[in-house]
């Protein structure tokens, strides 16, 4: 291919054209290697999504790879839990353990026993971990993060119109004239999709930014709306009483593919401007504008993000903004809110969510959480995934049954709410293997440790796009002895005289890609050449198949949550902890915290011991008001401990960063925080880490989320306690 960026000797020196995978974006990359060894990263300007632009986190990848920390080769603890005391071991040895161990395990107990943890670290560990626990029987293997992260949203999507249409898929940007951005900051989360919202408003769409705080993308906003963190439904509900009241919803496409909208049009009256405005903080006149602007400025396209996600009234509130996209007639219209348009013989990257990949109905409904939340872990479930807090129950209590094998790739410790009681889990499973690439809280609690490659070093077909089929190749091997995670899968199921469950004839994870790719005619050394297939878009196919529903229309009311015994119509609940529910508690603890805090430089915990993205954002940080810091004495840069309404107990502590983004009630944390370089087990995340002090407790009853933010907290400048 043609040289880019700068002059090389192609004598000398190569570029492999490939896929980032620091976040969920996918941005295309010019990896420059020489002599084997990765010497620059680049964007790719020919990549449609990213055009040539990278983030901090996937220009550090060089850092990553070559970091002098990085674990390269297997180890088996040789000492006590947390110790320290570790055996280099063979790969051989290492599979054979894990292998002997599982056997016994199932012979003494049965699959369930088996147990697959991951989250957003930027490996294969999803469908590495899928693969080995499933194949070997066992249903327990899914996402910590799913009751706060990603698994409100598609239950709700799912049940309303039966497909994903916002997140990376789905959300048009760049056809759309009009912008809603509701519960994130892409610009340090996803920062290509921030880009797009600021071509979106260059080239004069309207822009509307729901967040408490003040970000740079909310400052460029023609609309902010700064609501209460946690009443994110009554302020979408309020949005629909305007549309429906004012009549301003698209009747052709209510009246033909929407059911319950009457039932909806009763519900929405419980939440005029005025009383949402006492609820939200949010001015009446400036609900009554964002829903105008968003009903009537054709098209329209509403991006929704995790902050929704993280309220025990989860799944409703993203239900209230499903609603939103329905009644205006946004779905599936070029510039709104639309379906991926993937060939149907091409299998992607969430084949392990459809149908035929999933396991017996029986077997689903035996996992951790299906009992209690059977949208989010039963065979119902949109993703079929293990509910985090009761698979921590189940750990320590053996109850349904025992869990004796854990198998992680992500940093639970960090992760987790109620960061002890993880801890706790931990110390009692009996056997602990973790893939990952430096030490960290959770890899020190490990029997086996696993060296694993990064984004640079594998292969893999990218399809996390609306349109696109991306390839991505492996610029150079993996150091030392880290291995691809799907090549470790199938070793171990090998040594176990198991088939990969989803695709029984693939030997290699190679195979795999061509059986994904058959359906499209072509191998994946075709797909090496091709790079990228773009898809045509398709818009309202739902007029020849109809939505994916129970009643293949868009279900305003839900059949779904009906017949598990839950409202089928959106609703706003107060947070369990605020100064309306429990007033006695708010005196002692006056502010509301919001923990999520993303940076630009950081992917959850990741990074923070790569030197380019540590030295952005050295310290963890808590944002205060200027009147709130002078009142309590506090000053840019201070040590501030806090402590949490409803949760475990304890404190954990930031620098304080003083900003007018906030409203003088509100602060908000970094979470995910450690120091790499202080000493393990516990990498002084005890005294930073936010989930130490978080409950897991005061539930969604759909998707068991926790409250994670919108609930009570005080903070006091450290060494005046």
């Amino acid at each position: 291919m043609a040289k880019r960026g700068r002059r090389t000797d192609s004598s000398e020196e190569k570029v492999v054209r490939t896929v980032c995978k620091d976040c969920h974006v996918a941005c295309g990359v010019l990896a420059h290697v020489k002599d084997g060894r990765l010497v620059l990263v680049e964007g790719d300007p020919d990549h449609p999504l990213n055009q040539g632009t990278m983030c901090p986190k996937g220009l550090a990848i060089k850092q990553t790879v070559y970091h002098p920390d990085r674990i390269v080769y297997p180890m088996k603890r040789a000492g006590e839990r947390g110790e320290g005391k570790w055996q280099r071991i063979s790969w051989d040895e290492a599979l054979d353990t894990i292998a002997a161990k599982l056997k016994e395990v199932i012979d003494e107990y049965g699959p369930y026993a088996i147990l697959g943890s991951m989250g957003g670290k930027p490996s294969k560990n999803m469908r590495a971990w899928y693969g080995v626990v499933n194949s070997l029987g066992s249903p327990n293997v899914g996402w910590t993060d799913a009751p706060f992260c990603f698994g409100p949203w598609p239950i709700a999507a799912m049940s309303t119109y039966g497909g994903f249409i916002s997140w990376e898929m789905g959300s048009d940007v760049k056809n759309t004239d009009c912008v809603i951005v509701w519960g994130g900051h892409p610009a340090y989360s996803h920062p290509t999709w921030g880009r797009m919202f600021m071509q979106a408003r260059a080239r004069g769409a309207k822009s509307i930014f729901v967040d408490p705080r003040y970000t740079p993308l909310a400052s460029k906003a023609d609309l902010w709306l700064q609501l209460r963190p946690g009443t994110d439904a009554a302020l979408a509900l309020g949005m629909l009483n305007v549309i429906i009241n004012e009549g301003l919803y698209d009747t052709e496409f209510v009246d033909k593919w929407c059911v319950g909208f009457d039932e909806l049009r009763g519900r929405v009256q419980e939440y005029p401007p005025e009383k949402v405005a006492e609820i939200t903080w949010v001015p009446k006149d400036d609900t009554i504008k964002a829903a105008r602007w968003y009903a009537t400025i054709k098209p329209a396209c509403l991006y929704s993000r995790t902050a929704l996600e993280m309220v025990p009234n989860a799944v409703q509130s993203q239900r209230a903004l499903a609603c939103l996209r329905a009644v205006t007639g946004n779905i599936d219209v070029k510039g709104g809110n639309v379906f991926d348009c993937f060939p149907p013989d091409f299998i992607g990257h969430v084949y392990l969510w459809l149908p035929e990949y999933r396991m017996p109905q029986e077997v689903e409904d035996k996992r951790i959480g299906a009992k209690e939340y059977p949208l989010l872990a039963g065979s119902r479930a949109p993703l079929g995934t293990p509910h985090t807090g009761t698979v921590i129950d189940a750990l320590l209590t053996d109850k349904p049954y025992p869990i004796k094998v854990w198998f992680i790739s992500n940093d639970v410790m960090m992760c987790i709410p109620d960061s002890r009681k993880v801890l706790e889990a931990l110390k009692r499973v009996e056997f602990v293997v973790v893939t990952e690439f430096f030490k960290t809280a959770t890899a020190e609690m490990a029997d086996i440790l696993l060296p694993a490659a990064t984004w640079i070093e594998t292969d893999d077909i990218e399809s996390c796009y609306t349109n696109l089929i991306v390839c991505r190749q492996r610029a150079i091997e993996p150091v030392g002895e880290c291995w691809d995670e799907m090549k470790l899968m199938f070793e171990l199921l090998k040594r176990m005289g198991v088939k990969y469950r989803s695709f029984p004839t693939a030997e290699t994870m190679e195979e795999t890609y061509d059986i994904r790719l058959k359906g499209l005619g072509m191998t994946f050394e075709d797909l090496k050449k091709k790079h990228i297939i773009e898809i045509p878009m398709e818009y309202k196919r739902y007029e020849k198949t109809g939505f994916r529903t129970p009643s293949s229309k868009v279900e305003l009311y839900s059949e779904t949550f009906k017949e598990f015994g839950y409202d089928p119509l959106p609703y706003y609940e107060e947070p369990p902890y605020s100064s309306i529910s429990t007033p006695k508690v708010a005196e002692d603890y006056p502010f509301i915290l919001i923990t999520s805090g993303i940076k630009v430089g950081y992917m959850h915990s990741m990074g923070r011991n790569i030197p380019w993205l540590r030295e952005l954002y050295p310290d963890p940080q808590m944002e205060v008001h200027p009147d709130t810091a002078s009142k309590l004495g506090i000053q840019d840069g201070d040590w501030v401990w806090i402590e949490v309404a409803g949760g475990p107990g304890g404190r954990v502590k930031a620098k304080a960063k003083v900003t007018r983004g906030l409203h003088p009630k509100v602060v908000q944390w970094m979470a995910h925080w450690w120091f790499p370089e202080r000493p393990g087990p516990d990498y002084g995340h005890s005294e930073v880490n936010i989930n130490m002090i978080m409950s897991n407790e005061s539930r969604d009853p759909i998707a068991g989320t926790p409250p994670l933010t919108g609930l009570l907290c005080k903070i006091y400048k450290a060494g005046e306690e």
